[in-house]
């Protein structure tokens, strides 16, 4: 089947690193680097924008700049990937581990604010798969509680919550650029916020503990060097020129796929709820019921792969099952849901949904065969 793979570029990346070629500056202070932290804040819906290293980097960044450190407690789904509870220990706060909804994948408001202690400082929430968490009832909650809110959008680069980008609700928002996501540099990251005081002072972790228009040698804060590159920028633009239209592809082949699917019992795909309405579905989430299919999800699993569809079972454990957080470091929640999902939840890329329609309906044709065979 013709699944394109990923990352896909074209000569306009090149065309925008024959331009950092020729330019005097490649570094973190070009002039590529500021157009794309413009551009891609504004279209999340944000002022400023802090690009770094990567991912879990601007995560740490954010929650520093948020003024998180030791003695807080910091509110993450079990479900996600690492980043989102180490860049939370590694500036010495405590992960609170909290179960996820059943079928949305995201984190469940009652059981987050079922966890709140007089510790809680934060909520770190997940838009898993690219739709995001249920942003009213979190923000209603964050408010009411007196507590920081901060969105991990690494799956959710220009989604949605009732017409608010992803990013845009909390006090700021973490993306990441990693050869896997949906705007890729190979690696990188940003932070986005509303905030110019949270901005500078992301900004100052970043840079070495400089401040905006003093001097190079002049550190007011203990910091490092997560500089983005200007080729990373330059790959970046040309990444975000393309990006409304993959997501309108991506939309409209999860709604054939899922369609092309729909008679098949035992199938149930990520629930989005209707406030989402943009959704960049870095993953094609679903749970498989035993019962009704007539298959495990392993079983799902192995004959998905062996038909040439990209599949994943799911992470072999919640967060807290990492051999580091066995060890102590965090608060475990009742998480029965994330436990579950472990071993009956299963995901397809996004590059998956990048095919063509007529790949696309091949797709749907090889999942119904590979049902049916197991279940004959």
């Amino acid at each position: 089947m013709n699944i394109p793979q990923w990352p896909i570029g074209n000569e306009r990346e090149l065309e925008l690193l024959k331009e950092v070629l020729d330019s005097n500056q490649w570094g973190g202070y070009s002039e590529f680097v500021g157009r794309f932290e413009e551009a891609f804040a504004a279209f999340q819906h944000c002022t400023y924008g802090v690009t770094a290293a990567n991912g879990t980097v601007t995560l740490e960044m954010a929650l520093e700049a948020a003024g998180i450190g030791p003695g807080d407690e910091v509110i993450v789904p079990a479900i996600s990937f690492i980043s989102t509870a180490s860049a939370v220990s590694r500036v010495g706060a405590t992960p609170v581990f909290v179960d996820i909804e059943p079928y949305s994948f995201n984190v469940d408001p009652e059981r987050a604010e079922a966890a709140i202690s007089p510790k809680t400082k934060a909520i770190l929430v997940v838009h898993f798969g690219g739709p995001l968490a249920d942003m009213d009832r979190l923000m209603a909650l964050a408010s009411e509680r007196n507590l920081i809110l901060i969105e991990d959008a690494a799956h959710a680069h220009g989604s949605e919550w009732n017409g608010r980008r992803a990013g845009s609700m909390g006090v700021a928002g973490s993306f990441s650029f990693q050869n896997s996501k949906v705007m890729t540099s190979g690696e990188g990251g940003i932070v986005v916020t509303r905030d110019a005081d949270f901005a500078e002072r992301a900004r100052s972790l970043a840079n070495q503990g400089r401040r905006t228009g003093q001097g190079w040698f002049t550190h007011y804060t203990l910091a490092a060097n997560y500089r983005l590159s200007a080729w990373q920028a330059a790959v970046l633009l040309a990444q975000l020129e393309r990006l409304p239209e993959q997501i309108r592809q991506r939309n409209h082949n999860a709604a054939l796929l899922k369609k092309g699917l729909a008679d098949i019992e035992g199938i149930t795909f990520q629930q989005i709820p209707p406030q989402v309405n943009a959704n960049s579905y870095y993953l094609l989430l679903g749970r498989i019921d035993e019962g009704k299919l007539g298959m495990s999800r392993d079983e799902f699993h192995e004959g998905v792969t062996a038909a040439g569809i990209p599949c994943t079972p799911f992470y072999p454990h919640p967060l807290y099952g990492n051999p580091i957080y066995q060890q102590g470091r965090c608060r475990v929640e009742p998480c029965p849901v994330s436990e579950a999902c472990i071993r009956d939840a299963f995901w397809l890329p996004h590059r998956v949904l990048m095919a063509d329609e007529e790949t696309t309906h091949e797709i749907a044709a090889a999942i119904k065969e590979v049902v049916a065979h197991q279940v004959a």
